[in-house]
């Protein structure tokens, strides 16, 4: 048998609407309405980096067990009949492992698993590990672990390319924990594509994480570096009747273990929030599904809580923290009714007294971006989405774009706004992507983004903004264009100060793996030039993510959430940069932060670092993030000189050093990274 993965041809949606009902299709080339709202679908130019996965044909593979019932065998998972499966012997104890040979060795790309079709849970996998080998006694790391949904649909795991004549899958946990068993109907294994380059130059991508949900939004968490991602009420879904809750997941670094909970406490659906993390390093969600609703995560408690209600109701909003330690949003028409009937103004939010304060002297209209979506549906309900927003000096906010308009905001009163020119000659780039690489300099690099939400091609552009007082005109650069155009991708900060730049696609249209690109590139601020990476294994289009690890790795997963769609992605993948390998490709060894004289300061205040290992050169703080719809307001980074004795100085202003927590990384010769330590800056 042979099948093949052609991530070209899933359905495609063109408007995000709350509205929508699951599960409907249109073929490409036509439209229709639904719920008074159009949907088109339009034929994408296909991308230079398609990927096309068959399998291996199982003709000749051999296959072992721990344990199997009579009548269950473990040859029944590579049979060819989903109707037949592999069940463990009742009360065998986790866990539980199956073997296959694939009798030579082959560049192997993914894994299926196809659950037991017979109605009955039991055995489904949960917390899983995925390992290759050529000789099948040398397995080494695995390359994918995490914990699959509780359901029958067929997993994937996808992997970076690799060598392998054997694949061994391990269940660590019964999916709803019902008893010690682990079954499977049919196991898979798919070609790869060419292995990868070097990581002395190139970076490497590692392990791949299976979540149970699809990781729309993802936050870190201050008190132990554990990663918080979630969907919406549902793990796949985000249309229906959502009963405020919200489907969560945390990965755990230290252990490689996933968890899953769904949060039904706060009465809140939280997929298309705001996000922001205070000043205290609890991460607000706030609007979405549930229009009104503010959640708050504090990690130290592992607990949500409940926030005040908006004034405004809204949803695919940003939201910013400023510099007094308070939360400022605006815009947002896909939740909660149109700006046009009620306009999404600005409003601030207090998280000491948990309350919203409306800002009408912020208006949300010289922000609009010029969506044609907008004219013929006769109402705001683009145009004012996923705003690009920096909190800066004096409780000011400045907004980059998307539009190509650009707007100051200040917060004092009933708040204020003051027009700051044009993004020089770029166009609309909407789901594009704002990152203050160099807060002590004001400067943000923006790239690509579309003129439309869908059904429009995005550009390579890329400019640097230079912010220096609030009100006054920023400085805008025009650079060279990126080497692929991109929309819904991510950009990261690395410690270094370059920026990591993943996924999107060339046309933006929401839930399919169409035009994806598949090559990441790195910006360099000293050359102001991008080079391309390692390339990624899974697309990462709409409702992917992005984010920094505490380890100076990459975290970059999600996509999808579409139902039973194509595009849906349960997974990500970590990427080490080269900064972490010597140019032979071997680990570089990393310089060790021992000890901190203070973990809490001021803005302008100073700290002395011990270290070992690598001579220090510098070091650099990079506040930690939360992300959802390419919007990460939080990231930025401050670089710090090494002082007399591995003394450094924060800057004074709250504007720049944002109160909240920050990593702190020690940088040896050629950037290398330590591990970082969290480190708290005050409000003042």
């Amino acid at each position: 048998m042979r099948t093949t993965i052609l991530w070209l041809l899933c359905p495609i949606l063109s408007s995000a609407a709350p509205q929508l009902k699951p599960a409907h299709a249109l073929a490409v080339g036509t439209s229709a309405t639904l719920d008074g709202v159009r949907l088109d679908m339009i034929a994408a130019k296909p991308s230079v980096a398609e990927v096309v996965l068959a399998a291996i044909p199982r003709d000749g593979w051999t296959v072992t067990c721990d344990s199997s019932q009579p009548g269950n065998d473990c040859s029944n998972a590579i049979d060819d009949n989903s109707d037949t499966f592999w069940l463990t012997d009742s009360g065998a104890p986790l866990p539980h492992s199956i073997v296959v040979d694939m009798k030579t060795t082959r560049i192997v790309g993914n894994i299926t698993i196809q659950p037991r079709q017979d109605n009955t849970p039991n055995g489904h996998i949960g917390e899983h590990q995925v390992f290759l080998s050529e000789d099948g006694e040398n397995w080494g790391s695995p390359i994918a672990i995490g914990t699959y949904l509780d359901d029958a649909n067929l997993k994937t795991t996808i992997f970076t390319p690799a060598n392998a004549r054997y694949v061994k899958v391990t269940s660590l946990s019964e999916a709803g924990g019902r008893d010690s068993s682990m079954s499977l109907a049919e196991l898979n294994v798919y070609e790869g594509t060419a292995l990868p380059p070097s990581p002395a130059t190139a970076g490497s991508w590692g392990l791949t994480i299976d979540f149970p949900v699809i990781p729309v939004s993802a936050a870190i968490e201050w008190s132990s570096g554990r990663l918080l991602v979630w969907s919406s009420f549902s793990p796949s879904n985000f249309v229906g009747d959502s009963g405020h809750q919200t489907s969560t997941a945390i990965y755990d670094p230290a252990t490689q273990l996933v968890s899953a909970r769904t949060i039904t406490n706060t009465n809140h659906d939280m997929f298309c929030e705001g996000l922001s993390m205070d000043a205290e390093g609890r991460i607000v969600a706030v609007g979405g599904n549930s229009d009104y609703g503010t959640s708050i995560y504090d990690s130290t408690s592992d607990s949500w809580t409940a926030g005040g209600d908006l004034k405004i109701p809204r949803g695919y909003q940003s939201q910013a923290t400023l510099s007094d330690g308070r939360l400022f949003t605006i815009g947002a028409s896909w939740s909660g009714g149109s700006s046009t009937d009620t306009p999404k103004n600005g409003e601030i939010y207090d998280t000491a007294t948990n309350t919203w304060t409306a800002l009408p002297g912020c208006p949300v209209t010289p922000m609009l971006t010029s969506d044609p979506e907008d004219k013929s549906l006769g109402h705001i309900y683009r145009g004012d989405n996923h705003g690009w927003l920096f909190g800066w000096k004096d409780g000011s906010v400045f907004q980059a774009g998307p539009a190509v308009a650009m707007n100051w905001y200040g917060t004092d009163g009933t708040g204020s706004q003051s027009a700051a020119g044009s993004r020089a000659s770029d166009t609309d780039s909407m789901c594009g992507n704002a990152i203050m690489y160099d807060a002590v300099a004001g400067s943000i690099l923006t790239l690509g983004g579309a003129p439309n939400y869908v059904n429009s091609y995005s550009t390579a552009n890329a400019h640097i903004i230079t912010l220096s007082d609030p009100n006054v005109p920023p400085t805008v650069t025009t650079l060279p264009s990126m080497a692929f155009p991109r929309a819904f991708h991510n950009s990261i900060i690395l410690p270094n100060g370059q920026v990591f730049i993943t996924g999107g696609q060339h046309l933006a249209i929401g839930f399919t793996d169409q035009t994806p690109q598949l090559i990441p590139e790195l910006f360099d601020p000293t050359t102001q030039s991008f080079t391309q990476m390692a390339p990624l294994s899974i697309p990462r289009n709409y409702h992917s993510t992005g984010l920094l690890l505490p380890d100076a790795t990459v975290f970059n997963g999600g996509g999808g959430l579409c139902g039973d769609c194509a595009a849906n992605h349960f997974d990500a993948q970590i990427y080490s940069p080269a900064y972490l390998f010597n140019p032979d490709g071997s680990a570089a060894t990393r310089p060790m932060i021992e000890s901190l004289s203070a973990a809490e300061l001021a803005p302008g205040a100073s700290l002395t670092v011990q270290t070992s290992g690598p001579e220090v050169t510098a070091f650099a703080l990079v506040r930690l993030s939360s992300t959802t719809h390419t919007v990460n307001t939080d990231q930025r980074r401050i670089a710090l000189e090494r002082g007399e004795g591995g003394t450094v100085t924060l800057p004074a202003d709250p504007g720049v050093a944002l109160p909240g927590y920050w990593y702190l990384f020690a940088l040896a010769e050629g950037g290398v990274p330590s591990l970082a330590k969290f480190v708290k800056v005050t409000t003042g």
